[in-house]
């Protein structure tokens, strides 16, 4: 049987990661897994025991083949006929952070546990972010696979 951890032996680490040129479904599944804790030998899957994770240059995320511009985001207003539409070159143009944001939090578990692990992935546009004083570990994730980025 394996040991449970309490919320006194939680410790939390801080991780950056670079989107220049990452493809969006390799990067969302590096993140998910780390927010989730699921990189740790002591993952419990009921407790939020997942690490922070800041992403800068959000806006150069790549998409492969034609999913940039046919990719399609559905979401309901909640009023008949309310369902609404929109492409990744659309939602880059509005709000870069919410094609990644989406990606990762469809590949968490639904529930409440789920929402508080989001809460762990901030992204930023650009290079600068105001979270240097956690001294995050940079994640290079060309290392862990040679797909995760696309060649410009």
């Amino acid at each position: 049987m394996s040991k449970f951890l309490k919320k006194s032996e939680l410790k939390s680490e801080w991780y950056e990661i670079d989107a220049s040129n990452a493809i969006v479904g390799r990067l969302a599944t590096v993140i998910s897994k780390i927010i989730r804790g699921k990189n740790k030998t002591n993952f419990t899957p009921h407790m939020d025991n997942g690490d922070f994770v800041v992403v800068k240059n959000i806006e150069n995320l790549k998409f492969t083949g034609n999913k940039f511009e046919n990719k399609k985001y559905y979401r309901h207003t909640g009023y008949p006929g309310g369902i609404k539409e929109t492409t990744p070159l659309r939602l880059s143009k509005k709000k870069p952070d919410e094609i990644l944001r989406l990606a990762v939090k469809r590949m968490l578990p639904g529930g409440p546990l789920a929402k508080k692990q989001l809460t762990k992935l901030k992204m930023y546009v650009g290079d600068n972010h105001p979270h240097s004083a956690q001294n995050p570990k940079i994640l290079d994730i060309l290392s862990l696979n040679k797909k995760n980025l696309i060649k410009s």
